[in-house]
């Protein structure tokens, strides 16, 4: 609490699923006596990431690179294959030149940045399904009825989740896990192979 009172939050862009994010300014202590404000943002990590154009890693500010894409979607994949909700983190410190204090800053038509971030991090939280549903798939599986599921999660989440409550079946494999066992890229796997699938929303839209 007494973090968040010498931080006020000045203006807020409240999470939507349209937007992925949550986004908020801040005063700070700038040291001197004198305050500043910084933007922090959350939400979904491929809306972060693509606003980010430098990562804090070891206490030193990098440009985003290659490399550091890797590093990101590797993490990213690693977390949400073990079927846990990720969120990603970037924050910026305001110019005080740019922006002394005090500002006005408006939420409806921000007068701040949201591009150019400094990535902070990822983290992921358990979101397990509801205890009843591996019992329910499996009703409507022996009633011959054939179950999807619709998430805004990550594909490796959701592969995850679906195994976890048996709409993937033991043993089956999407094209993706059988490119990963044979040591081959996706496009070489016959999709009629895979009894599993997972689609992107981008490739349904």
């Amino acid at each position: 609490m007494a973090a968040r009172a010498k931080n006020k939050v000045v203006a807020e862009i409240p999470f939507n699923s349209t937007i992925k994010y949550q986004v908020s300014v801040h005063e700070r202590d700038i040291g001197g006596g004198r305050k500043g404000y910084m933007v922090v943002m959350k939400g979904a990590p491929e809306r972060i990431w693509s606003r980010c154009s430098t990562v804090l890693s070891q206490g030193k500010e990098c440009k985003k690179d290659k490399t550091w894409d890797d590093k990101f979607n590797g993490a990213y994949a690693v977390l949400g294959g073990m079927g846990e909700r990720v969120l990603g983190f970037c924050d910026l410190l305001l110019p005080e030149g740019q922006y002394p204090y005090p500002t006005s800053f408006d939420a409806k038509e921000p007068n701040f940045p949201l591009e150019g971030l400094r990535f902070l991090g990822l983290i992921s939280l358990i979101d397990p399904p509801r205890a009843a549903v591996p019992d329910a798939v499996s009703k409507c599986r022996s009633a011959g009825i054939q179950v999807i599921m619709v998430t805004v999660d990550h594909p490796a989440t959701a592969k995850a989740i679906a195994r976890s409550v048996g709409i993937i079946s033991a043993g089956s494999e999407t094209v993706e896990d059988i490119a990963d066992r044979l040591g081959v890229p996706v496009q070489n796997v016959n999709q009629r192979d895979a009894p599993a699938i997972v689609i992107h929303g981008s490739d349904l839209r």
